[in-house]
């Protein structure tokens, strides 16, 4: 029997509004004059080639001739974008097969350990957009069950390889990272001003909220700018000795950003994973030292002192074996950091503690003079145990804050209003008593039920910390929205559940900074 005739007319290039998140779509015509659409039966995928230029996409089928013609293919708008062809261009449109490297993820999930040639092809694929969110899931959960240190180091050697790998001209780089779950953890903002009004490089990329109410950029993005490419981030860097941008559009280990948005819905988060992807934007962003932050308490990510002990050892380990000085802190996570919650609300807490300003979260300001330390120690001409001593002297003294104004004006003025939300209720205590812990993964939940990030002045402010006694009916913390059904979202969950334990005995002080 011979094989279906594919060689066909062209189709023309349709681009329809439709946000498809990360996943390529194609759609064709049930009526299509130049495919037949049983042809594809057996397949989820196609090839569209213009040239030498290749997508794929995952097809889908139409009997509305009003959204695509028997003429046309469809693309979503992340194809559209990726593909760069104009309306009207002409395509070809084929089955696409499968890529090779499926063939290594299949021995993987039969538990085969896979060379650093076949961890390589995974991710080239997976950065070129060629896996379905199917096939990314198979490939993360059979990694889930075993990764060995070999795989773990190739895995990490292949991401940073894929995408942009910066480069510096000083052979001291400076970089800082936590592993997150902490409510208003927004050290980095005060740490990147201090380290690079002291004179220290640090080119800080940093990502955008998935699953917390703020991420770095989000909260930046206030401020500054942070979209800003690679040509434009070295020049800021130059100019100004560090910046706060957003990784995304740097293009950094690009495959991480693919794995991530998969891993998340599954909550998927080995220590081989978090490692792999921390390491390898670190890798590729040129850090020569880096800091990591391990808040360790009941609702975050590291939960004991052994935890963060084991997880401490393998990114050493993968720090020495790419040349990055790896040097890990652990703090107290038992509780958010500072008091805002949600991009307004973190930037006025950072700012406040730049200017500092009298009512500045003191728990905020102590936290980032601390890791500051930690990363002025990496000067050699900065004597032993005064790192502390400086970041304070750089704080105080308005240099931070005037280093801020810089990088600030050095990445442009901010795309947002920094607004807060226009509706607002104070969530009460329920007893008297005293505060004996904090929810941090509730109270997250309660600030993205109130819209943030994306509703940039939504958010939770609080006026209660552990160890604060309370009244019956006195305010704990305080509800901001910006839309309404998301307003009463939030407020009926925290009134339901504030995330606060009260009682009659206070919690013994812990200091995790080490």
């Amino acid at each position: 029997m011979n094989a279906p005739d594919l060689t066909r007319p062209p189709l023309t290039i349709r681009r329809i509004s439709l946000d498809t998140g990360r996943e390529n779509v194609a759609v064709i015509s049930r009526r299509s004059r130049a495919l037949r659409p049983e042809v594809f039966r057996g397949f989820s995928r196609v090839e569209l080639r213009i040239n030498s230029k290749v997508l794929l996409a995952t097809l889908m089928i139409t009997d509305d001739d009003a959204m695509i013609g028997p003429d046309e293919v469809g693309l979503s708008e992340p194809a559209f974008r990726r593909f760069n062809e104009p309306v009207g261009s002409a395509v070809s449109v084929t089955p696409a097969r499968s890529p090779a490297s499926l063939d290594a993820v299949r021995a993987k999930i039969q538990g085969h350990t896979l060379s650093a040639a076949e961890i390589t092809a995974i991710v080239d694929d997976l950065a070129h957009f060629r896996y379905s969110d199917m096939e990314i899931a198979a490939f993360l959960i059979s990694a889930a069950r075993f990764t060995t240190t070999d795989e773990l180091l190739a895995l990490v050697g292949a991401m940073a390889s894929v995408g942009t790998k910066l480069t510096w001209d000083t052979p001291i780089v400076v970089d800082k990272h936590c592993i997150g779950g902490i409510p208003g953890n927004r050290t980095t903002m005060i740490v990147v001003p201090i380290v690079a009004a002291h004179g220290l490089m640090i080119p800080k990329t940093s990502s955008r909220a998935i699953t917390s109410p703020a991420g770095t950029a989000d909260t930046m993005e206030l401020l500054a700018r942070v979209d800003l490419d690679v040509e434009q981030m070295k020049q800021v860097v130059h100019a100004c000795g560090g910046c706060l941008v957003w990784g995304g559009h740097v293009n950094l280990s690009p495959a991480d950003d693919i794995l991530i948005s998969v891993e998340r819905p599954l909550s998927l988060d080995t220590p081989e994973q978090m490692v792999a992807s921390i390491m390898s934007k670190k890798l590729a962003a040129g850090s020569t030292r880096l800091l990591i932050d391990f808040p360790v308490g009941p609702s975050a990510k590291v939960t004991s002192a052994n935890e963060a002990m084991r997880l401490r050892k393998l990114f050493e380990f993968v720090g020495d074996h790419f040349g990055i000085s790896v040097e890990v802190v652990t703090t107290d996570g038992r509780q958010p950091i500072g008091r805002g919650i949600g991009p307004v609300l973190e930037a006025r807490d950072v700012m406040a503690v730049l200017g500092n300003e009298p009512g500045a979260p003191a728990d905020l300001r102590e936290k980032s003079l601390r890791l500051a330390a930690h990363l002025l120690e990496y000067d050699p001409k900065l004597r032993g145990g005064t790192g502390y001593a400086r970041a304070k002297e750089l704080l105080d003294s308005g240099a931070a804050l005037k280093k801020m104004q810089q990088i600030i004006d050095a990445q442009g003025p901010s795309p947002c209003p920094a607004e807060l939300g226009s509706y607002a209720a104070d969530v009460l205590a329920a007893a008297d008593g005293v505060v004996n812990g904090i929810d941090c993964l509730r109270i997250n939940r309660l600030a993205r039920s109130a819209g943030a990030p994306v509703a940039k002045g939504a958010g939770i402010d609080l006026f209660k910390k552990i160890g604060d006694r309370v009244e019956k009916g006195e305010p704990l913390y305080r509800v901001y929205a910006s839309d309404r059904s998301e307003f009463d979202l939030a407020l009926a969950a925290a009134q339901a559940e504030s995330g606060f334990a009260i009682n009659h005995h206070t919690p013994a002080d812990v200091d995790l900074v080490s």
